[in-house]
């Protein structure tokens, strides 16, 4: 039982740990196009919002820094911000690439 106890505390603190909170920066994009926008839909800010319209069960609102693309959580909050730079808090979930969102707001 001592050890049942043990593990149970040690997965707790991990998964703590994994969870933590962190600020990414980055562009408001979609899962489909992801650092390029090449669907023929200008402005940026439009083929964001339309690919994600497109089909809202395969494409995904998303957070593009540096060459890594996130899949967001939160699939209302970031359409306001389509095609433009954020700063997202949230914590990262690196198996899945998806961020979970506490907070977002624009970078000037």
């Amino acid at each position: 039982m001592t050890k049942t106890i043990l593990g149970l505390l040690l997965a707790t603190a991990w998964l703590g740990a994994a969870e933590k909170a962190q600020t990414f920066t980055g562009i408001i994009t979609d899962t489909m196009c992801g650092a390029k926008h090449t669907m023929g839909i200008s402005p940026d800010e439009k083929c964001v919002r339309e690919c994600v319209k497109m089909d809202p069960k395969k494409w995904k609102y998303a957070l593009v820094v540096g060459s890594d693309v996130y899949e967001l959580s939160d699939q209302a909050t970031p359409e306001k911000f389509a095609a433009k730079k954020v700063k997202v808090i949230g914590s990262l979930n690196e198996k899945t690439k998806i961020l979970s969102v506490e907070k977002i707001e624009a970078v000037r």
